[in-house]
């Protein structure tokens, strides 16, 4: 239980014990006047009704204020979810294009990639054929001098 509800029903109850212990008191009749005219009734029991009326409204006002507190409540939780919603679709938004980007480069990677192999290996076949054809060369120069028998 809250603190503030306990501080309320101890009020409520020492309240009842006061108007229980003094009952007849309460009760005692007394002329009371309201400006314009004058009536008898037990002044006790008067103040007891303006209390319970007074409570009465205090209650209706803190009624009437939860409820508008709930539905701002409620629209506060409505606009936040779509807020929420909006920022996870542009979320997803920039994950798909952050991955069509990344496949973009991906493919301008391989293509690269792809012509510098092309690349290569026709060095390596430039390479091989210059070879074979300087080995060529000095094998005829050797076969010319003598020192290499022909075929």
């Amino acid at each position: 239980m809250r603190a503030r509800t306990f501080i309320a029903l101890l009020v409520i109850a020492l309240i009842s014990a006061f108007v229980i212990l003094n009952w007849a008191a309460f009760m005692a009749p007394t002329t009371l006047s309201v400006g314009f005219s004058q009536f008898e009734a037990p002044l006790g029991l008067v103040m007891l009704g303006l209390l319970a009326l007074v409570v009465l409204g205090f209650a209706a006002y803190m009624a009437l204020w939860q409820g508008t507190i709930l539905v701002e409540t409620r629209r506060h939780t409505k606009e936040l979810q779509s807020q929420r919603e909006l920022a996870d679709q542009a979320e997803a938004s920039r994950f798909t294009e952050l991955r069509n980007a990344m496949q973009a480069e991906f493919a301008k990677v391989a293509e690269r990639l792809g012509q510098a192999q092309d690349a290569l290996r026709q060095e390596m076949r430039d390479s091989g054929n210059s070879l074979a054809a300087t080995i060529g060369e000095i094998e005829d120069r050797l076969t010319r001098q003598g020192r290499l028998p022909g075929p």
